[in-house]
């Protein structure tokens, strides 16, 4: 099996004017090809600095990060946006949807940062619609949707580049529960479906979708359970 993400000895510290916060304390892991991974935790744990560091919107302190074999080590602000877009996929508590641009023209994004010819981007970015069930709203604008359907485009945008990781922040924090239910389930449907998928989560309930979960608390992984442990699907 292919390994996508392999983290060692991670360390995050924060400089404040009288003191130093240590964010993560020596974190190291792997994530496999096919894997659903939930990281949860109390509120200032880590998770989000940890997701943050896996998707290169930051860098660690000190240890190795390595995503799809690539050391991130020394690298250049534009190497980082070129792995960052043709490697991972990125799914906000937000949605981070433009509002003046269309459902189609969102997820083409991307791909028109990549130079894909229209052609291709048009047949990538309906397949993807298609996916998440929304190629019926691919002329609508953000404003013009739910909240569960304005996340059923965010995540669209995130698989159409074809990530090796689909990253995801708290993916139910705006939505109600039922509305939940469903990004989860279609969550859970994209990684039978391969897609490798690590999913930032305070919700205990989601987390057990995952075939893993790693909990952390001040900085540290302290239990880590897979699927045989845990109960999956939402219920």
């Amino acid at each position: 099996m292919k390994q996508v993400v392999s983290m060692s000895n991670i360390h995050k510290r924060y400089d404040g004017q009288q003191i130093e916060t240590h964010a993560l304390q020596g974190i190291s892991l792997e994530i496999m090809q096919g894997e659903f991974v939930a990281i949860t935790g109390p509120s200032g744990c880590g998770k989000s600095t940890l997701l943050s560091i896996m998707g290169l919107m930051d860098s660690a302190s000190e240890g190795d990060y390595h995503i799809a074999k690539i050391d991130t080590a020394n690298l250049k602000v534009d190497q980082r946006t070129q792995i960052r877009n043709e490697h991972i996929g990125y799914v906000f508590q937000s949605f981070n949807l433009i509002d003046n641009l269309t459902v189609f023209e969102n997820i083409a994004l991307p791909l028109e940062h990549r130079n894909v010819k229209k052609s291709e981007i048009k047949t990538r970015v309906e397949a993807v619609l298609d996916q998440v069930d929304m190629l019926h709203r691919k002329n609508y604008r953000p404003n013009q949707l739910s909240g569960g359907q304005q996340q059923r485009i965010a995540i669209a945008r995130a698989l159409v580049g074809k990530p090796d990781l689909i990253l995801v922040d708290e993916p139910t924090g705006n939505l109600d529960s039922k509305n939940g239910d469903q990004v989860m389930l279609l969550l859970e449907q994209l990684n039978k479906a391969g897609s490798t998928i690590v999913m930032v989560t305070h919700d205990s309930r989601y987390s057990r979708c995952a075939s893993r979960e790693i909990q952390l608390l001040d900085g540290n992984i302290i239990t880590e359970q897979h699927s045989a442990d845990t109960v999956q699907g939402v219920a």
